[in-house]
């Protein structure tokens, strides 16, 4: 199979959902702008609540992933099986860090 056909699969699998990929993108560059307009700086600022929860939203993703995909724990049997499990761990972990830590920065404001 070519790069060409993977990429031709990936582009119909991935059509129905273009429209919630594209709110996402929006939704988290304009919490990131209206941040950033406010003072905030990603390695400047720490929120341990926003990296807790965004720990916990990326571990329940090994529960919500297969349930999602419509699929079960019992075909997870090979390394890349478990790799694509790991790997949607810590997707979810990062785009709910991306998220969360900027709105906490707007909650709490500059003086913590």
């Amino acid at each position: 199979m070519s790069i060409s056909s993977i990429f031709t699969v990936l582009m119909y699998a991935l059509a129905p959902f273009a429209w919630l990929i594209i709110a996402g993108v929006v939704i988290l560059l304009a919490v990131h702008l209206l941040a950033y307009m406010r003072g905030y700086q990603i390695t400047q600022y720490r929120c341990m609540l926003a990296t807790g929860i965004a720990a916990l939203i990326g571990l329940s993703a090994f529960f919500w992933a297969p349930w999602l995909t419509n699929s079960q724990f019992t075909y997870i049997n090979t390394v890349f099986d478990w790799v694509a499990a790991i790997g949607s761990i810590i997707g979810a972990f990062v785009v709910a860090f991306l998220l969360l830590h900027p709105l906490s920065y707007l909650v709490k404001g500059q003086d913590t």
